[in-house]
């Protein structure tokens, strides 16, 4: 007991509000600070990919002159935005939950449905994709891969790149949750109820 305590007084830096049932601590900190960083500037490239869009699109239109590259480019920029972005989407909880169920359960019930589901579904699924997809990027530099099409981009392998290091930034964030899972869980702190949120809303 006496070492959740110390644990909770060393680690855990603030209690969770009506918006965040789930406690912060120091590393969750640094790892959520990082992912939000990365993904303000991943946004950006979302305005990039806007911008070239319209460009193809005048180009194919206006001057009847289509462009493979600027074909190309568009889709290298959503692959970048998807893939970057993921790790920012799950730090702020903007992906896709389904919440008939679970908006009425308890704190600690979603809590625990948060543990299984990162230990036993997205934890595995990730290590997969890191597995296999660093050989795919590896066999790609090797062979010096580019475009099939003769006026295409190069360097495809740094494209494919992206799909290693944006689920790194995803497990970033998904290691982040589970230490405040862990923290809420497991543990000793006072923390608030539904009914004392609602009271202090």
């Amino acid at each position: 007991m006496e070492i959740s305590r110390l644990l909770a007084s060393r680690f855990l830096v603030d209690q969770p509000n009506s918006k965040d049932y789930l406690p912060h601590t120091v590393w969750s900190k640094r790892m959520d600070r990082l992912a939000d960083q990365v993904g303000r500037a991943i946004s950006y490239v979302w305005l990039v990919l806007l911008a070239v869009i319209v460009i193809n699109v005048l180009m194919r239109y206006v001057l009847n002159e289509g462009r493979i590259e600027m074909e190309e480019l568009q889709w290298h920029l959503y692959s970048v935005g998807f893939l970057l972005g993921l790790g920012y989407a799950y730090q702020a909880d903007a992906h896709i939950r389904v919440d008939v169920l679970h908006e009425h359960f308890s704190y600690r019930a979603k809590a625990w449905i948060e543990l299984y589901g990162i230990v036993l579904l997205l934890l595995p699924f990730i290590a997969l994709i890191l597995i296999y997809s660093v050989p795919f990027v590896a066999s790609s530099y090797a062979l010096a891969e580019a475009s099939a099409s003769p006026s295409g981009l190069p360097l495809r392998w740094l494209i494919k790149a992206t799909l290693p290091l944006g689920f790194s930034l995803l497990l970033l964030t998904v290691l982040s949750r589970l230490l405040r899972v862990w923290s809420l869980l497991f543990l000793e702190t006072s923390q608030p109820t539904q009914g004392d949120m609602r009271a202090g809303q």
